[in-house]
């Protein structure tokens, strides 16, 4: 059984069919009709759905909305947060109302999502859950300030929510969508658009959703093409003693990026064992550090 947010049209409406195809009931979620016209569709073609119309950003709605997909059919095996909005403008240009509007759909909506199912999971012994990031998260955008720091608050979120999952067999896992939505209209020419079809990025989702799908992925997808982002870290330098300064970092700073050697840590305190070990630390048995 599985819940997709923003699945009125777009990204979410794809994933909502393609999971349906594939046996699964599908809870639409969108604010408006739309999703209501995706549970029909669903329905006509033979499998099961229904819609549920409000916002990720209403804790009280997102409650609701799980505990009806239990009260209906028993279990929540899957979530795909998909729910978004846009408000690009310069940071230079851009209120902090619409900053705080889209970090609260994205990042808090997710959040609201995954925490009304989490306990569920774990009872259970079983979840998937998606979060959809992007690459101007990833790597940045020009005017999307807002967006991009909502985009990577979730690449956060899920990296700490697979670590907290695994024992309990939920798979956590962030999807980077280029898809020719509502979103990107204005934003790429139509030849390109046409390439980017949100159907093609759709077979992540459901990758990322199976029960041989890995765990803490960052799968970039669009037009057909699929990809893993990581978020890694350099050897890097030691400085000590005398040379423990801005300008040695600096001078050195070719070497401290030289990625010959990066690695992908496991969680974040590899990143404090790391630097003890170059500083001459040696790890105990006790400490693991």
């Amino acid at each position: 059984m599985a819940i997709v947010t923003g699945a009125g049209g777009g990204l979410g409406r794809s994933h909502a069919l393609l999971l349906a195809r594939h046996g699964a009931r599908v809870v639409v979620n969108d604010l408006g009709a739309g999703g209501a016209a995706v549970a029909r569709e669903i329905n006509e073609n033979g499998g099961e759905a229904y819609s549920a119309e409000g916002s990720v950003t209403d804790v009280a709605f997102v409650q609701q909305m799980v505990d009806t997909a239990l009260a209906t059919w028993e279990r929540v095996d899957i979530l795909v947060n998909n729910a978004g909005i846009l408000r690009d403008k310069s940071f230079a240009k851009m209120s902090l109302d619409d900053f705080r509007l889209v970090v609260e759909v994205h990042l808090m909506g997710a959040a609201h999502c995954s925490k009304a199912v989490w306990e569920t999971m774990r009872t259970q012994g079983y979840g998937r859950i998606v979060m959809t990031t992007s690459s101007s998260g990833l790597y940045g955008n020009f005017g999307q300030a807002n967006y991009a720091a909502a985009k990577m608050g979730l690449v956060g979120l899920m990296q700490t929510l697979a670590l907290e999952g695994v024992k309990h067999g939920i798979r956590v896992n962030c999807v980077a969508p280029t898809a020719a939505t509502r979103m990107m209209e204005d934003i790429l020419p139509e030849e390109q658009l046409a390439l980017l079809r949100p159907e093609l990025v759709s077979p992540a989702v459901l990758a990322l959703v199976s029960e041989a799908a890995p765990t803490r992925a960052i799968v970039c997808a669009g037009a057909g093409g699929f990809e893993l982002a990581n978020v890694s870290l350099t050897q890097g330098i030691h400085l000590a003693g005398a040379t423990l300064s801005a300008e040695n970092l600096l001078a050195q700073w070719a070497q401290v990026a030289d990625r010959n050697g990066e690695f992908i840590p496991e969680q974040g305190f590899d990143q404090s064992r790391h630097e003890l070990r170059k500083a001459g630390y040696v790890p105990t048995e006790a400490t693991g550090a």
